[in-house]
């Protein structure tokens, strides 16, 4: 293919893969513990991060990193202690992030309107050398988590309350999803942008969801969603000459239109089959999972 001899479209299919591949591992825990648009607003604050980054002159993406991070940490606790004011004190952490990040870029000597737009929608053609070892670091990060503490971090998205009477650490287990959604956000964004990052982590989970009963299940085709929308967004865009992010998202909806479509007379097959015959049927929710096939793993 014409395409695979740019050394920029190289990096762009290999960063589009491994964030087609973090982006759902993550996702479905914020999924499961009904924090879908928690990647927004940590891709509002990252924001700061990459603004601060051209104002000290130095890696956007390592202090969007850091940024990040600290924001998740706040995120969560006033998750923990915010009780009543806990969605006023957020949506001024959002909001400021994102108005902090405008107001650095434009303080720094290398802002403009060109860069912010490349961070906010995603410009994955502009990734550099330097980005890949980034995201080849932050991205066996999330992977390390995602999947070697699986079975925990899903027993605290499940159930915090029997999680805790188990033994597990949830506080410090729900810091940890956080922060690795954090890391995501940034590993994210020069792919889709941090303001169509959450719909990476979501979208493909969601349709996944619809025809599978399963946790590990949904998960493994959550991920091969993921990639197959980041690396077919990311080709169409270079043929087509356009966004990237968008292209990937507008896949990922698709994707999951189709899904729901199936889902229902899958769900009524299931349902004839698991029916004696002469008894009465019930119809399962497409995408809804038992207890017993949740856990497993």
């Amino acid at each position: 293919m014409e395409m695979l001899s740019y050394a920029f479209m190289q990096r762009a299919l290999i960063a589009a893969l491994i964030v087609g591949i973090t982006a759902p591992a993550i996702g479905i825990y914020l999924v499961q513990r009904r924090q879908a648009l928690m990647g927004d607003g940590i891709g509002h604050v990252a924001l700061t991060g990459v603004g601060l980054g051209f104002l000290l002159n130095t890696s956007p993406v390592w202090v969007a990193t850091a940024v990040a991070v600290v924001g998740s940490v706040v995120m969560e606790l006033i998750r923990w202690y915010g009780k009543t004011r806990g969605d006023l004190a957020l949506a001024m952490l959002f909001y400021g992030g994102m108005a902090g990040g405008v107001m650095l870029m434009n303080l720094s000597d290398a802002g403009s309107s060109a860069n912010l737009g490349t961070y906010l929608f995603g410009s994955i053609t502009t990734v550099s050398p330097q980005d890949m070892t980034t995201i080849y670091v932050l991205a066996a990060l999330v992977l390390a988590i995602t999947v070697g503490l699986r079975r925990q971090l899903f027993a605290v998205c499940q159930d915090e309350e029997f999680a805790r009477v188990t033994g597990l650490p949830v506080r410090l287990l729900n810091l940890l999803i956080a922060v690795t959604a954090a890391v995501t956000v940034t590993v994210a964004m020069r792919v889709v942008g941090l303001l169509l990052v959450s719909a990476l982590m979501v979208i493909p989970v969601a349709a996944a969801q619809q025809i599978s009963r399963s946790f590990a299940v949904t998960f493994v085709t959550a991920v091969a969603i993921g990639v197959a929308v980041t690396l077919t967004g990311t080709t169409a865009s270079y043929y087509v000459d356009v966004p990237s992010g968008a292209t990937i998202v507008l896949f990922a909806i698709a994707l999951f239109v189709v899904f729901t479509a199936l889902a229902t007379p899958l769900a009524r097959k299931r349902a004839r089959a698991a029916t004696p015959a002469g008894k009465g049927c019930t119809l399962e929710v497409p995408g809804s999972r038992t207890a017993e096939d949740d856990v497993r793993v």
